[in-house]
């Protein structure tokens, strides 16, 4: 990877929901053509680290960036204009049912640019080419598995190009054959394009195969941001039970160490 500026830049982010803090201090960078997987346990922040990146919600302290810009300290037009270079890929695909595919991967370039339509559907093609279904344009969301509803997200997540991806939970609910020919299409796209792509999963075969670098949280806090080569060769505590599928030793009344599972049992 080339030595540039960071695309996102998180510096002593501190989230919280009321009086709850879900985020403690968190200060990370996400580099250009990378691809980046925030992962730990369920509840442990990844979402809510991701909603803060995309201006959905704005820091309790400390301040994220994007492109170079604080997006806390943009107006609504200015974060609309950065978010139009960013795309997002939804766990479910929020395809809109009542329009077909080819209607759900125009919409975008039909709000955000005056392009004259026969070029919007060249685009359109090109997208659903790129992510292996040009002869889905007619079918409407509900004709589809669910592998090609968020193959068609994807479509419709790239169509202005965007140089940054943002891919919430993307194998969720797919079978691991499909769910590989995902990871396969993430690495074409980031091949092709050069694009970063940020992945939100807590599924081991998908992080192996497409993490450049991982971000693992822990309960809000910020545990391991690096190679996942290296994140591979940690022997204990949170990141190590992870990647080994090995639950944390409890504490028994006896002063015994034993696992959840031992415990519960």
């Amino acid at each position: 990877m080339e030595s540039k500026a960071p695309v996102v830049e998180v510096h002593d982010l501190t989230a919280r929901y009321g009086e709850k803090t879900v985020l403690y201090n968190i200060t990370t960078d996400i580099h250009p053509s990378e691809i980046c997987v925030i992962l730990g346990t369920s509840g442990c922040g990844k979402t809510t680290l991701l909603k803060h990146i995309i201006g959905l919600i704005k820091p309790y302290s400390g301040y994220v960036k994007v492109f170079g810009r604080r997006i806390g300290d943009l107006d609504s037009a200015e974060t609309v204009e950065v978010l139009k270079r960013v795309g997002i890929l939804f766990q479910n695909g929020a395809l809109l049912g009542s329009l077909t595919v080819k209607e759900n991967i125009a919409l975008p370039l039909r709000m955000h640019t005056s392009l004259a339509e026969d070029v919007i559907n060249e685009i359109v093609h090109l997208k659903l080419t790129q992510v292996d279904l040009p002869q889905a344009a007619p079918l409407y969301p509900g004709e589809l598995s669910g592998g090609m509803r968020k193959r068609v997200a994807m479509a419709r997540a790239l169509v202005l190009d965007p140089p940054l991806l943002f891919c919430d939970e993307p194998s969720a609910g797919l079978d691991p054959v499909t769910a590989n020919g995902l990871d396969e299409l993430l690495l074409k796209i980031r091949e092709s394009l050069g694009i970063t792509i940020v992945v939100i999963t807590h599924e081991l075969l998908s992080i192996e195969k497409i993490a450049d670098n991982i971000i693992f949280l822990d309960r809000g806090r910020l545990l391991y941001d690096g190679l996942l080569e290296d994140a591979l060769k940690v022997q204990s505590g949170p990141v190590f039970n992870f990647f080994n599928r090995t639950p944390p030793l409890l504490q028994s009344a006896s002063g015994v160490s034993e696992t959840s599972f031992n415990v519960e049992n």
